[in-house]
């Protein structure tokens, strides 16, 4: 798009975390000359999130060692900020953007990457009054935290929820000093996102480095006395808690664009260049349900990978440019001393081959097969299993099951193609 077309528009950006910040940069690489405008509600300057769970936590850095951008940077492209301010409304006939005190912003193009939020669990009783109980989502949860922790001796933490987010939590404060119990509602954890051998993984390492978890552990009420808290759960056991970390899984932050009578399908319905129902209003990162081609459905992912993938896309999409969303999603998670590196999506998964790596101790990786299809891998300690899975999914090979779980067999693409 030419300087003539574009350099007296508005592209006004909600939602200023990875997939709001990354657009508003790629789309100035990309030749926009208008303005470009940054809103969110949280008051302090964009930062780097997956690390809240894990170094940042554990480290007594500021906010500032951990942005997404410097303030000179945003000054630099011309990318003006709006931060702590609420986003009330979309008024799409007249292409504006209504804020909280009524004053409203001009778009041509308008981009919402609200991302989602942390929920509260369903707990009958004493949610409301429990002492010191905390999401894992902002840097101010993280503030709380670490104040937490620092002001308490011989802190007892109970983590509510088994997934990524509350096992890195658990990891961390581990770290930290606290003694830490985890409660898992399902029968294993992770259940919703990797096989029994990985969960089984999981569960060792956390009890080798002294962190109770525990599944089908249902919790009813939370009990509040002298600043004490005890967590309840529906089997009748009772955990003291100094402090409670939720982290059973988000909200995605769709009520924005629903009220708009945008297209609304397990989040914001976009195609393959981000667009939204409304062609001038495209939707990026947590978000957003977009179509996969590899895997031929549709999907909403919680992934940097994916809110930076979809940003690029956006940005070159409103440049008039020719594209098309194709990413293969991967995630990580850091625990203790184990990197656990994620590509492709396993569900619908009917075959799981475990391959160990000889004299290398924890470092092996889990595949994932629905026929001789390769859905997923997951590689823990195992760069070069993560990059070969990537590979493979890419390329649609049919793998020698029989070579890929024999840790005697050359581990390399060229020995696990099947013949």
């Amino acid at each position: 798009m030419s300087e003539s077309k574009n350099s007296d528009q508005n592209c006004v950006v909600i939602g200023a975390s990875h997939a709001g910040v990354n657009f508003a940069f790629v789309l100035r690489r990309e030749g926009w000359q208008g303005s470009i405008t940054l809103i969110d509600i949280d008051p302090i300057l964009p930062y780097h999130r997956p690390p809240l769970s894990k170094a940042y936590l554990t480290s007594e850095d500021g906010i500032e060692k951990n942005l997404l951008k410097s303030e000179e940077s945003y000054k630099k492209e011309n990318i003006e900020l709006k931060l702590g301010v609420w986003v009330d409304a979309i008024d799409r006939e007249n292409k504006k953007v209504v804020l909280a005190d009524g004053t409203t912003l001009d778009y041509d193009k308008l981009v919402i990457a609200t991302g989602a939020r942390p929920i509260m669990p369903p707990i009958p009783y004493g949610l409301d009054t429990a002492k010191n109980l905390f999401p894992l989502r902002s840097a101010a949860d993280v503030a709380n935290i670490r104040k937490t922790v620092v002001e308490n001796e011989a802190l007892k933490v109970v983590v509510i929820g088994g997934g990524y987010i509350g096992l890195e939590t658990a990891a961390s404060l581990k770290k930290m000093g606290a003694s830490v119990t985890v409660l898992e509602r399902e029968s294993r954890i992770l259940a919703r996102v990797t096989a029994p051998e990985m969960s089984a993984f999981f569960q060792k390492l956390h009890a080798d480095n002294d962190v109770a978890v525990l599944t089908e552990k249902n919790v009813i009420s939370i009990e509040n006395n002298q600043n004490k808290n005890t967590v309840v759960c529906s089997d009748g056991t009772r955990y003291e808690a100094d402090m409670i970390v939720v982290g059973v899984g988000i909200h995605v932050n769709k009520e924005l664009a629903e009220k708009a009578g945008l297209t609304i399908e397990n989040g914001i319905q976009v195609n393959e260049m981000a667009q939204t129902s409304d062609p001038s209003i495209y939707a990026i990162g947590d978000c957003t349900f977009h179509h996969n081609i590899h895997y031929n459905r549709h999907i909403r992912l919680e992934s940097v990978q994916n809110a930076v993938d979809q940003a690029k896309i956006a940005a070159a999409a409103i440049a008039g440019k020719e594209c098309c969303y194709n990413a293969i999603p991967w995630f990580w998670s850091d625990q203790y001393d184990v990197k656990l590196q994620m590509v492709g999506l396993s569900e619908g998964y009917d075959e799981v081959v475990v391959r160990e790596e000889a004299d290398k101790p924890n470092c092996f990786s889990v595949w994932y097969f629905k026929g001789d299809t390769l859905l997923s891998v997951d590689a823990v300690n195992n760069a070069k299993a993560y990059v070969y899975g990537t590979k493979f999914i890419k390329g649609g090979e049919k793998i020698d099951k029989k070579k890929l779980s024999d840790p005697t067999a050359e581990f390399k693409p060229a020995n696990l193609i099947a013949q």
